[in-house]
């Protein structure tokens, strides 16, 4: 690892603002999910990009299982053995696949209207399908119904 000679302080809640410089550099976008590593010998704390749990070669979060420190799903590990594909994955490869879209932020007032709009008009749609709609996570959308029941 090399230094940059910047430095941040902690604030009283021990947060850190990670430079828009190194950000940018890195292709991190706020509200991006960070993997935090640490090393106590040598007093290291690093962060890097979550790019998440998903089959290496398409992408997918379906049915996945463990291979060669990997994730790969079923579909993808039955080419795999009948020769359909390379076991070595190219940088090629794992370009082609879509990154998931970068979610916007938006205030949970505007949210919770959104989504209280959406159960009035879709009221059979899945939790998972109001998701998609308002391109958050499902869990958020928990979250959300959970303050309009209080509301």
């Amino acid at each position: 690892m090399k230094s940059t000679g910047m430095t941040r302080p902690l604030d009283n809640l021990g947060r850190i603002v990670i430079p828009k410089e190194m950000r940018e550099t890195m292709g991190i976008d706020i509200g991006d999910p960070l993997e935090i590593f640490v090393d106590k010998d040598s007093g290291m704390l690093a962060f890097r990009q979550y790019i998440g749990v998903a089959c290496k070669t398409c992408g997918s979060i379906d049915r996945l299982l463990y291979f060669k420190d990997s994730f790969i799903c079923s579909d993808c590990a039955y080419d795999l053995k009948e020769g359909k594909i390379s076991p070595k994955i190219s940088n090629d490869k794992i370009s082609k696949v879509e990154k998931p879209k970068r979610r916007i932020y938006q205030k949970p007032e505007i949210m919770l209207k959104k989504l209280n709009d959406l159960m009035l008009e879709h009221p059979s749609y899945t939790q998972k399908q109001y998701a998609e709609i308002l391109g958050v996570s499902q869990c958020r959308v928990s979250q959300l119904k959970g303050k309009l029941r209080e509301q």
